[in-house]
C-alpha cells in the first residue's frame, strides 16, 4: 500500500479534507458532521467561535483538541493589524503555531487583499508561525506567498460561501505546477463533485465549510465529501487517459469477424 499523506509543516494527515466549524445550527451538529467527514484538521474562526470562555458552550466540549488539529484562522479580518493581533492572541491563549491567514479586501465578494496578505505572511513567518494562506487564484501571487515562507497555499475556487465551484481550472493547475508546498483549494466549493475535480487537478487537499454546514443534511453531505476527496485523489494518482478530439475505438482492430 502506498502511504499517501497530506504533509503540512512536517505534520502528516491521512485525510485530505479540512472542515470549517462555522455556520452550523449548534455544536452538536458541528460534531456530527465533522465526525462523518473523517477530517483531522478543523478550522476555527478565533473571532467568532468560542474556544476560550469556559462560562459558555465551547467547541472543545464537542470536538476534542486531542482528536482534531485546531487551525485558528482570521476570518472577518480586513487588514494586517487585525489579522496579526488575532493570531498572536490565539498562540498566546492556545499555543497554536500552525494557523490560517485570511485578510479580506472587500465585504461583498470577500476576495483577499493580497498586499495585506503578503505583508502579514512575512511578519508571521518571522515570528515563527507556520502559515497556511487564503489567497486569490493568481499563480504569481501564490508563488510570492510561497517565497515568503507560507506553509501552504490556499487559493479560492470562487467567492467564499458562493458554492459556485472551481471557476478557473487553468489558474489552479498553474499554481499546483509552480508550488513546492501543499496547495489546498479554499472557498467556493458547493458540492462533492467540486471537491473531486479539485483533487483530480492535483490539489493536495480541499477546505469545506458552507457546502457542508448549509446542506439540508450536513452529516450526509460531510460523508459524501469524504468519499469525493478520496476518489479524486485516487483518480489523480492513477493518471487519467489522454484527451482526444476524435473518437478512438476501444475494441482491437485486428481479428475482426
Amino acid at each position: 500500500m502506498i502511504k499517501d499523506y497530506l504533509k503540512i509543516s512536517n505534520k502528516k494527515f491521512k485525510s485530505r479534507l479540512i472542515v470549517g466549524t462555522g455556520k452550523y445550527k449548534n455544536f452538536k451538529q458541528t460534531c456530527d458532521a465533522i465526525s462523518s467527514s473523517g477530517a483531522e484538521i478543523v478550522t476555527v474562526a478565533v473571532r467568532r467561535v468560542n474556544i476560550l470562555d469556559k462560562k459558555k458552550p465551547m467547541l472543545s466540549d464537542y470536538l476534542s483538541p486531542k482528536k482534531y488539529l485546531y487551525l485558528p484562522n482570521t476570518a472577518g479580518c480586513y487588514n494586517s493589524k487585525e489579522a496579526l493581533r488575532t493570531l498572536r492572541l490565539a498562540r498566546e491563549m492556545g499555543g497554536w503555531n500552525l494557523v490560517k491567514l485570511e485578510v479580506l479586501g472587500d465585504k461583498r465578494t470577500l476576495y483577499p487583499n493580497m498586499i495585506e496578505t503578503i505583508n502579514s505572511t512575512k511578519i508571521l513567518v518571522k515570528e515563527g508561525f507556520k502559515v497556511m494562506v487564503y489567497c486569490s487564484d493568481d499563480p504569481i501571487q501564490a508563488k510570492i506567498l510561497e517565497d515568503c515562507g507560507a506553509s501552504a497555499i490556499m487559493p479560492l475556487a470562487s467567492p467564499i460561501g458562493s458554492g459556485l465551484g472551481i471557476q478557473n481550472k487553468i489558474n489552479i493547475s498553474l499554481i499546483i505546477k509552480k508550488s513546492k508546498v501543499p496547495v489546498i483549494v479554499d472557498a467556493g466549493i458547493g458540492t462533492a463533485s467540486d471537491a473531486t475535480v479539485a483533487m483530480e487537478l492535483g490539489c493536495d487537499g480541499v477546505l469545506i465549510n458552507s457546502a457542508i454546514a448549509m446542506a439540508r443534511d450536513p452529516t450526509m453531505m460531510a460523508k459524501s465529501f469524504k468519499h469525493a476527496v478520496k476518489a479524486g485523489r485516487k483518480s489523480f494518482l492513477a493518471g487519467r487517459m489522454k484527451k482526444n478530439f476524435f473518437g478512438i475505438a476501444s475494441s482491437p482492430k485486428k481479428g475482426l469477424i
